[in-house]
């Protein structure tokens, strides 16, 4: 099938010509038309932040992009995983941008972390799953629909100088084929230079051995091949994030006072946090937000039809595929209406045996005290007559013992 369809595309493109124009027509604006278009819409960016509670993630989004906002800290007591998202309108020259910031609330404070991954994969497949049901829709509204997809996952990984949790694999291994993975050593403020540097060698060895795929920056392109290329071996960053400004020589800067010295937050040999601004806001967001149309949407989008009964099958058109799954669908109801009904059949037929083997229990029952009740009904009736008849002897005896004294008496008088 491949073979065909490679050839029909060689022979579309032999039928292509080539012409060459004869003066200036116009059509070379359509990229100032693009940007022109795209920035009148704005855009859209979603970021989902997951890292234990207090590890600094608010903290960091609020220094990426140099605003505060405002986030509630969150308690450590929280029986399960929630995810809270906040939505943003910024604006920076003349370019809109709306930014969703996604928080896992309470992300590994439960004792049994065996299911803390599953809240965040639910949400995900919310957002793909609602952006599908717009797309299918027969009135879509897709240039006016917020896009609430998650572009960027930033995976925050606690500094502990030893090697990664449980936890950290088994989320980022559920999620590797649904969201670009970027992540960041958070607080490395708190390690030392070496240690963090063999840190990061322990994470990538980590992430290698068990099959967890980060997101890479792409070197495709030529104009930023060469800094993409050297980033990408920086991974993961070592970040630190403040809004606090101290004075260091002439200026002001963004860092952490700390008794023994500052770590200013914006310079390159403190910490990886410029290096992560730059990929991540300055050089491929747009990378970020086409990858994840392109291939994690396009995954979910691809099995979601396939389990819906489409497929690529070019000899069957949309109308086909979707009478001969509506077909499928109602002989599997008849299947199904057929079998209940054979079963309430079974089931009233079996009723109807309890029934009349109830009846016939009941009924033998009823004979047995029915004839209890006539040999009890006997043996009073013999024991009336008997006492009937003792009774019937008494009075005779009683009768005769009258005579014979009357007798007696009526003698005694006639010697007298």
């Amino acid at each position: 099938m491949a073979n065909v369809d490679a050839k029909k595309d060689m022979k579309n493109l032999a039928n292509i010509r080539n012409a060459n124009l004869a003066g200036h027509v116009g059509f070379d604006s359509l990229p100032d038309q693009l940007v022109n278009k795209s920035v009148a819409d704005g855009f859209c960016f979603n970021i989902l932040c997951i890292g234990e509670t207090g590890i600094g993630k608010s903290v960091l989004i609020d220094t990426l992009f140099n605003t505060q906002f405002n986030s509630v800290p969150a308690s450590h007591d929280l029986p399960n995983v929630r995810l809270k998202a906040h939505t943003y309108d910024l604006r920076e020259s003349n370019v809109r941008l709306k930014l969703t910031v996604v928080d896992t609330v309470g992300f590994g404070d439960q004792i049994d972390k065996s299911d803390s991954y599953k809240p965040i994969v639910d949400y995900i497949d919310a957002q793909f799953e609602a952006y599908l049901q717009e797309e299918l829709k027969v009135k879509r509204a897709l240039h006016f629909y917020h896009d609430t997809r998650i572009h960027v996952c930033l995976y925050f990984i606690a500094p502990t100088g030893h090697s990664l949790k449980s936890l950290d694999l088994v989320t980022m291994k559920k999620l590797d084929t649904k969201v670009n993975i970027i992540p960041v050593i958070a607080k490395a403020d708190t390690i030392t230079k070496a240690e963090l540097l063999k840190f990061k060698q322990k994470i990538m060895a980590e992430l290698v051995a068990n099959g967890v795929h980060l997101y890479q920056f792409p070197t495709d392109d030529e104009t930023v091949a060469d800094v993409n290329s050297t980033m990408n071996g920086h991974l993961p960053f070592a970040v630190v994030g403040s809004m606090d400004e101290v004075k260091v020589g002439n200026k002001m800067v963004k860092a952490r006072q700390y008794p023994w010295g500052t770590v200013q937050v914006e310079n390159e040999n403190h910490c990886d946090f410029v290096r992560l601004r730059e990929m991540l806001l300055r050089t491929n967001m747009e990378d970020l937000r086409e990858n994840t149309h392109a291939k994690h949407y396009e995954l979910y989008r691809r099995c979601k039809l396939q389990e819906m009964g489409f497929t690529d099958n070019e000899a069957m058109s949309l109308q086909e595929t979707y009478e001969q799954k509506r077909n499928q669908h109602l002989a599997e109801l008849q299947r199904k209406e057929d079998e209940m009904r054979q079963m309430f059949v079974v089931r009233v037929k079996e009723k109807e045996a309890e029934l009349k083997e109830a009846e016939k229990e009941l009924q033998t029952k009823f004979e047995n005290l029915k004839k209890m009740h006539a040999d009890e009904k006997k043996k009073i009736d013999d024991k009336r007559r008997m006492l009937e008849e003792e009774a019937m002897a008494l009075q005779r005896r009683k009768a005769s013992v009258a005579n014979a004294m009357s007798q007696s008496s009526t003698i005694g008088k006639k010697k007298k």
